[in-house]
């Protein structure tokens, strides 16, 4: 609404200024024709008031009258139009009068009808310009017959009358003639000024567009028939990682794959009015990452109904996926830990019962040394499955957390003293740590913080069997949450692995259950926090474990988006992301 206002002032504004420049540069034209006939008839630079030309003085002085009469109706009228064609007859009254008073057929101020012609050519429409040349010839003509007829007094001696007509109808076809090009001069000045209009009309449309297609959040991209891009949002850049100008000129396969079967049916499901389809597929992003993507195809039509193109809209389903992975990964987990009591105590009580009955046997009875042997490995095996059940016992009953104020800084060091003398260093290790010098406190469960850091730093060290280095860094991020990134430079992870690195007894590089990292999940889970996972098969592994400063502050913000929205969010678990390089 502003801006049409501001167009609508503006618009206002030049045409005032136009006509101003009209009125000025007419009181201008009549006094340097004074000053010029003063001189003429003084034939001299020294001017004599004997010479003065009185009767163009008169005009001189109508002009300035008129002048001002006409500056008082632009400011009091925004009429511009019917302004403009008052002034313009006033004109060729006036140039009538100083015509016949300055010897009629011999005058030399006929030519300001031809002037009058062509400066209303830029004023007025081009029938108007037209109409302007023949009020001139009708005034010319009238004037000429009136003197002719001696129904006016004339100051020259009469003309012969065949000499006179002669000279009328040169003046006539002068006119016309002048009134005919400036007709065509208006019709081009008002076909330039419409063609601006249209320009500028198609440029603030396709600024429209290009604004409405920037604001859409979603992905799009636009080809010709060959699929070659051409249009390429902002959305689009922030989806794919990639600019506008680096995709502007490359075919969208490049981008999404092989798409013909789907641009085969979109058309065919356009032509039979269907729904439009959608479909799925991952990207690369130049930092390497995956991405889930899913899209429709919709053809682009011409003003001619010529199908000229695609348009490709595309929406990010990595965080979706990513939850409803995490949705079925906590059923599963749901389903385990039912299982797991009883099957746990089903295990345990008859493996405690062996375990009794064979030690009972190693001391009653003299075993040689290969059936000590055999001994020895009943007994660790079974601590061995003891202690698988108890992992999987605390895993699915895990105990209650006890919150309470902790650093950080110093659970990762004293994580780092005890992984420094753990058995599973070597020499070729090399441990590395990034703290802050000042404490950094959460509000956590120091014994569960200890195990996450303990069991993600021992699963790298054991992932880097031939060596390299481990290290860990602490950030402190500005949305009230800590950031604790574990980095390895071991054999790393296949996609597969990843995707179920968090579920029990899946398959791992260390050669563990699993467990281990199902707990970490939980307490993590537990402590609203997230964990991220980037790895690489032979490049090593990335995690990085987000952790709020304080729970309880947190649990307060969700009640109060509980009581704003009427609902249930989903769970803060639910936003783990697990993304593979």
């Amino acid at each position: 609404m502003f801006d049409f206002n501001e167009r609508f002032l503006n618009a206002i504004s030049k045409q005032t200024t136009r006509i101003q420049t009209l009125i000025i540069g007419r009181l201008l034209v009549i006094f340097l024709l004074l000053v010029a006939n003063w001189v003429w008839h003084s034939g001299t630079l020294k001017l004599s008031f004997d010479n003065f030309p009185q009767g163009l003085f008169l005009v001189f002085l109508i002009s300035v009258g008129l002048t001002i009469v006409y500056f008082f109706v632009l400011r009091l009228s925004k009429s511009f139009n019917w302004q403009i064609r008052i002034q313009f007859f006033l004109d060729a009254l006036l140039i009538t009068w100083l015509v016949w008073r300055t010897g009629d057929l011999t005058s030399p101020y006929i030519t300001l009808y031809i002037v009058l012609i062509s400066v209303s050519s830029i004023f007025l429409r081009a029938q108007e310009t037209l109409l302007t040349a023949a009020g001139c010839v009708l005034l010319f003509t009238s004037l000429s017959i009136l003197t002719m007829t001696s129904v006016i007094n004339s100051p020259n001696s009469a003309f012969d009358p065949s000499k006179s007509i002669q000279i009328i109808a040169f003046h006539v076809v002068a006119f016309l003639v002048v009134g005919m090009l400036a007709s065509r001069l208006s019709d081009r000045h008002a076909s330039g000024e419409q063609l601006k209009k249209t320009a500028k009309t198609l440029a603030d449309l396709q600024l429209l567009h290009e604004r409405i297609i920037e604001s859409i959040r979603s992905g799009l991209i636009t080809t010709d028939l060959d699929g070659t891009i051409y249009t390429f949002n902002t959305a689009a850049s922030e989806i794919t990682g990639y600019r506008a100008d680096e995709m502007l000129g490359k075919p969208i396969s490049a981008l999404l794959g092989d798409m013909e079967a789907a641009i085969a049916l979109s058309i065919e499901t356009t032509e039979t009015g269907e729904q439009q389809p959608r479909f799925e597929a991952d990207l690369m992003t130049p930092e390497g990452f995956v991405v889930r993507v899913g899209y429709g195809i919709s053809p682009l039509f011409s003003e001619e109904n010529e199908a000229t193109g695609l348009i490709v809209t595309f929406q990010d389903l990595t965080e979706i996926r990513s939850m409803e992975e995490n949705v079925r990964r906590k059923d599963r987990l749901a389903a385990v830990g039912r299982v797991a009591a009883g099957l746990a105590h089903e295990i345990r009580n008859p493996l405690g019962a062996m375990r009794g009955a064979i030690q009972v046997l190693e001391s009653t009875t003299q075993l040689n040394k290969t059936q000590n042997g055999l001994m020895e490995i009943i007994l660790r095996e079974s601590d061995r499955l003891n202690s698988i059940i108890t992992n999987f016992l605390t895993y699915a009953r895990p105990r209650v957390s006890n919150f309470s104020e902790i650093d950080v800084c110093e659970a990762i060091r004293d994580t780092f003293t005890l992984l420094q003398h753990s058995p599973d260093i070597k020499e070729h290790h090399k441990l590395e740590t990034e703290l802050p010098d000042h404490p950094v406190m959460i509000n956590a469960d120091p014994t569960q913080l200890k195990q996450i850091f303990w069991n993600l730093a021992r699963n790298s060290i054991q992932a880097m069997r031939d060596g390299g280095t481990f290290s860990i860094r602490l950030l402190e991020s500005q949305l009230n949450r800590v950031k604790i990134v574990f980095a390895d430079t071991g054999c790393g992870m296949s996609p597969q692995q990843v995707e179920q690195l968090f579920e029990p007894f899946s398959n791992s590089t260390t050669g563990g259950t699993g467990l281990g990292l199902s707990i970490v999940y939980q307490i993590i889970r537990d402590h609203h926090g997230t964990i991220n996972v980037r790895s690489m098969e032979g490049e090593g592994t990335l995690i990085t474990v987000e952790l709020p400063v304080d729970k309880r502050n947190q649990n307060v913000s969700i009640e109060k988006v509980i009581d704003e929205i009427g609902e249930k969010p989903l769970p803060l678990e639910s936003f783990l992301h697990v993304k593979n390089k």
